[in-house]
């Protein structure tokens, strides 16, 4: 992603720019994929997402730099123009300067396990895209794969509804909200505070590189958060900033648990604890509630 200290939520630059000819650097000019894989910055995302996370632990910066001022610079602003222009907005020109880039999440290849169709194991409850584990990816999502799942499961999904479903019976009459013990919260900050904590405590300990130390402590981290959360919850009238807020804790903790589980490295999932694939490579299921 694009390192800049007032992008929020952080733009994606993406790796067909690097698959496009552009080199990963120091901020010095230094190449340095060779070091970590004979492909260079033609390596797959989880090998260049370490390698880049390890330079910036040895040379104490912030970031590292995508070089592209080599290529050709009408096909480069031809072939990726928003890059481009988000960039410039930035007072970065891509055909001038190096890109200032960091490692990012920015999708789940997991998520609620669904079949052929997009059926989940709840009558009528269809996933697709981001929020569901088809299977498709395996431990390394390629390359704008995400775009081509949510097209042929979402088209699946929506052909076996109509075939399936025949009826669909709606509650006419909805009660209204009961507030009654709620009052309004005016204090958002409890809210925005937790939100930080919980991203910090997920990028931190449970991002490109984990170990069973790190995984224990944003556990315990994130059960202070569960706690206050859910107190908050309790005691204010329902807002969406809380909904999300509860949502992503129960997320973060069912990648935490599955992550603790898994006594392996594979894929984007690295473990210095266990540096190795297991040799059957299956995929693993929770079942929360």
């Amino acid at each position: 992603a694009l390192y800049h200290p007032t992008e929020k939520p952080s733009f994606l630059i993406t790796e067909a720019l690097r698959g496009y000819g552009a080199v990963l650097k120091t901020i010095k000019g230094q190449e340095f994929m060779q070091k970590y894989d004979k492909r260079g910055s033609l390596a797959p995302r989880d090998i260049v997402a370490r390698a880049i996370d390890n330079e910036m632990k040895l040379s104490g910066d912030d970031h590292v730099c995508l070089d592209a001022r080599h290529l050709n610079q009408n096909e480069l602003i031809k072939n990726f123009p928003r890059i481009y222009a988000k960039c410039l907005s930035v007072n970065i020109d891509i055909t001038r300067d190096m890109i200032p880039v960091v490692p990012s999440a920015h999708y789940i290849c997991g998520g609620i396990k669904v079949d052929e169709y997009a059926r989940s194991s709840i009558q009528n409850l269809y996933a697709s895209g981001e929020c569901a584990s088809t299977g498709l990816h395996g431990a390394n999502r390629l390359a704008s794969n995400s775009l081509l799942e949510s097209a042929v499961f979402s088209h699946r999904a929506s052909i076996n509804a109509i075939e399936e479903v025949t009826s669909i019976d709606f509650c006419e009459e909805v009660p209204d909200w009961d507030a009654a013990g709620t009052v309004l919260n005016e204090e958002m900050i409890l809210i925005t505070q937790s939100l930080k904590e919980l991203r910090a405590l997920m990028s931190s300990y449970v991002g490109i590189v984990r170990s069973d130390l790190r995984l224990k402590r944003a556990l315990d981290r994130l059960e202070i958060i569960y706690r206050e959360t859910e107190e908050l919850y309790d005691r204010s009238i329902l807002t969406i900033n809380i909904c999300e807020l509860r949502n992503m804790i129960n997320v973060a903790y069912l990648i935490i648990k599955m992550a603790t589980k898994r006594k392996e490295s594979r894929g984007l999932h690295y473990s210095i604890d266990y540096p190795r694939d297991a040799i059957d490579g299956k995929s693993m299921l929770m079942n929360h509630k």
